[in-house]
Order: C-alpha cells, then structure tokens, then sequence
C-alpha cells in the first residue's frame, strides 16, 4: 500500500503536479538530510548542501523509470550526493592540487586553441608537442580533474565502457554512491592508472597505448583486466 502511494505520488510529479514533487521532498527530506551530512565540513553551508540534495532529488524524480526494476530510493540516492559532489567538485571544495589544476588549465587552452587551428579535435601527440607534456602527463592529469561520467565513455578497441566492466545498473548505482569514480581509479597502482586512462577516458587501442607505455600489447591486457578487477574490488 505505501508503494502504491509513493507510486502514485511519484507519476503525479512527473506529470508536471508542482505540489506532488513538494510532498515527496518533503516526505523524503530525511533522506535527503542524510547524504548532505556526509559532505559537512567542506566549505558549504549544510542548508546549500541540503538544497543541492534537493536538486538531485527532482532530477531523480524526472528521470526514474519503474522498468528499471528498483525502488525509488535507490535509484534516487546516487542522484542526490552526485549533485553535491558535482558542486564540491566544480567548485574546487574537492582538493585537486594546484599543480594539477594549473596543468589541466594549459591542457584546456591548448585543446581549444589546435582545434580551432586544426578544424577537429587534436590528438595526444599533437598537444604534448603544443605543451611540452608527456602523453603520460596529459593522460594522468585528465584522469584526476575529469568527470565522473567517463564512467559511459567507451574505449576504441571493443566498445567496452567503464559502466560494462564494472556491472550492471544497480551495482552503477552503488558505485557512484560510494566514491567519484576518479578517487578509485587514483588508488590503482600508477601504471593501471595509465592504462586506464588511455584506454577509456581517451579511447586508444591496446597496441597505441602500448607504444605510448614501451610495452608490448600483452602487457597492456593483463594491466587492463587487473586493472578492472581491482576496481570492482574498491566499488563493489
């Protein structure tokens, strides 16, 4: 019976009813109030956090689907702390070091201006000799200020993203709820940090990545499968 209300609820919000999506933010508010007490002591009031919480909550209301065979709290969860993190992050409350971000910065610029010079996106190569960065470099520093979504991003080779590798929905789910999908991957041994970098969040073969690392296309593979193990291992 109480499934059947927030149901109901829950498809009169989405329908457009003002006064339904106040109700489940209300009837939700514990909810909400605890994963913003998880990002207290940050920088930001925890009436700002609560209000980011709440638009992750009405994002989650939008774009729920009851094919998607879990319940709305679940699915809502993941929404609401990645609104916040979204914040922290692009506000600089979630530390990266001002090296990196400096780095990052020239990367940026450097992108930008050989992509107008050049009229498509420029390579690897091409911004390390503009930058004077390794690929290395470039690879690791886009590793630590990229976006959580390269979770989707699909890798060249196979079609493999980061989503498949690392399971289904409901364990995504999971995964975001836990930590940014950078934090886990910074905890990998430097060169699967490499490795995944290359491969899915810039979409190069196993043989390019191996002529960028000096190793051969074996190596590569065994560094990726271990790479994705250890991640599961921290995720899940």
């Amino acid at each position: 019976m109480i499934m059947d209300k927030t149901l109901e609820l829950l498809r009169a919000a989405q329908g457009g009813d003002k006064e339904a999506v106040e109700r489940m933010i209300q009837e939700n508010s514990g909810l909400i109030w605890s994963i913003a007490r998880r990002y207290f002591g940050r920088g930001v009031d925890s009436d700002d956090l609560y209000q980011l919480g709440c638009v992750g909550f009405i994002k989650a209301v939008q774009g729920y689907d009851e094919s998607f065979g879990t319940q709305f709290s679940t699915y809502a969860v993941p929404k609401i702390s990645g609104e916040i993190r979204r914040f922290l992050r692009d506000d600089g409350a979630v530390k990266v070091s001002r090296s990196i971000k400096e780095k990052a910065q020239v990367i940026r610029s450097t992108k930008n201006m050989l992509e107008q010079r050049l009229g498509r996106d420029p390579t690897l190569s091409e911004i390390s000799r503009e930058t004077g960065f390794t690929v290395e470099e470039i690879a690791m520093t886009e590793t630590a200020t990229g976006p959580a979504e390269s979770l989707q991003k699909e890798n060249s080779e196979d079609g493999f993203t980061l989503e498949h590798v690392l399971g289904d929905y409901g364990q995504e789910d999971r995964l975001v709820e836990r930590m940014a999908l950078r934090e886990a991957i910074s905890a990998l041994p430097e060169r699967e940090q490499k490795v995944i970098a290359l491969r899915f969040y810039h979409g190069l073969t196993q043989d390019a990545t191996a002529k960028i690392l000096g190793v051969s296309q074996v190596q590569v593979s065994r560094l990726e499968r271990r790479a994705i193990e250890a991640l599961r291992k921290i995720l899940v």
